[in-house]
């Protein structure tokens, strides 16, 4: 054993001593070559100068308030013609707080020879009638069946015309 550690030393000490060689060599081509390589890096530019705007339209109305909006809607409703005019000028109804997508019809119901829809909106139960108003659209009940609700909104096209657009809301299953 002791015999072979030491072949295994000389043979270390020989590759080490043989490195050396190289390593020396090495580091001379690597310093001609840090002499001969001039790096060309061009220099900065100067920054632009920064010449701030003071905001001035802080004190107009902003695009997107409620003031603007209902602003343009009352404009919208004075025209002649408007399918906004008779919306703007009736008093609204509480199942207009909600969007039809919240509503879901459970059942309808025959009384006195009128036929009533019932939802379900936030966990509490409504009777609507034909000619009731529901939705965030202007939705008006326009005809109650036995399995949905056909309704007409009011709503406004891409070139900002208001058009009437049809909507359903159909009886929901229970899950058992």
């Amino acid at each position: 054993m002791p015999a072979r550690t030491g072949l295994a030393l000389a043979l270390a000490a020989a590759l080490v001593a043989g490195c050396a060689d190289q390593n020396e060599e090495l580091q001379a081509w690597m310093d001609q070559q840090r002499r001969e390589v001039k790096p060309s890096v061009q220099p900065l530019q100067a920054p632009k100068r920064f010449d701030p705007e003071p905001y001035t339209q802080a004190q107009g109305v902003e695009p997107f308030s409620n003031q603007k909006l209902s602003v343009a809607l009352k404009q919208e409703a004075r025209q002649p013609n408007s399918l906004l005019a008779s919306e703007m000028n009736r008093r609204r109804e509480p199942l207009e707080a909600y969007p039809l997508d919240s509503m879901s019809m459970v059942g309808s119901v025959v009384r006195g020879g009128q036929q009533f829809a019932l939802l379900r909106v936030e966990n509490l139960l409504y009777q609507v009638k034909v000619g009731d108003y529901l939705g965030q659209n202007y939705g008006r009940v326009m005809r109650i069946a036995e399995s949905e609700i056909a309704l007409r909104e009011v709503v406004q096209d891409a070139a900002g015309e208001w058009v009437e657009r049809p909507a359903v809301l159909q009886l929901q299953e229970r899950a058992r």
